[in-house]
């Protein structure tokens, strides 16, 4: 019983060490991602761990990475999941692994702030967390034209465009609706490609994937 228990604790111990040093060259891989605001943390979901540290495969290693900024656009709350990664244990603890994820989920948010900050002149950004409203005022030939509009977002071939979609309960002509709609250049690490967008309270929240995405050391 004795020499079991030492065993077990022995394994346990191997165990901890092992899935701490995963753990830390994975975050300091994603740490140097250029555009990344604050210290990642990274878990390796599953138990024993052991097993997986030996074979070099983990199902799901999830992160939270903080803000990540590109091009000016902050997505905040940046987090998400890595499935099926390959990591070789000692070139891992070694820093010269080739690791690698079958595929990658992420998720954000963009602030109304944010959205709001690439709207054209004289459009104004709000909502109540159900749609995306504009308001303002543009010129349309000779005329000031002032409106109350509802945005759709879109997302195609992974890009974000705001585009009017209701004026007061009508269609918004197309004139109109050329001057008030928009794009949001979003981007996202590890060349993740937005695949759905959901409306909040005070902004939206992007969720995005990609497939066979290396994880490489230093950046």
């Amino acid at each position: 019983m004795i020499v079991l228990l030492i065993v077990l604790v022995s394994l346990l111990l191997v165990d901890r060490i092992a899935v701490a040093g995963v753990e830390r060259e994975l975050a300091g891989r994603i740490a140097a991602v250029p555009g990344l605001s604050g210290t990642p943390t990274v878990s390796i979901e599953g138990v024993p761990f052991l097993t997986q540290a030996v074979s070099g495969r983990y199902p799901e290693v999830r992160f939270r990475l903080g803000t990540f900024s590109q091009g000016g656009v902050l997505v905040e709350n940046l987090q998400g999941a890595a499935y099926d990664v390959r990591a070789p244990l000692g070139g891992v603890l070694r820093g010269r692994a080739d690791v690698r994820a079958a595929r990658v989920r992420v998720s954000g948010t963009l602030s109304r702030a944010t959205i709001a900050r690439y709207a054209p002149s004289g459009v104004r950004i709000g909502g109540n967390g159900q749609r995306l409203t504009a308001s303002g005022e543009v010129t349309i030939g000779a005329n000031k034209v002032r409106f109350d509009a509802e945005m759709r977002v879109e997302i195609s071939a992974g890009k974000l465009t705001l585009k009017a979609e209701r004026l007061q309960g009508l269609p918004v002509p197309e004139q109109l609706a050329r001057l008030i709609s928009y794009p949001i250049p979003v981007a996202l690490p590890f060349e993740v490609k937005l695949t759905g967008v959901r409306n909040l309270p005070d902004g939206l929240e992007l969720s995005a994937e990609a497939f066979d995405v290396p994880f490489r050391a230093g950046g």
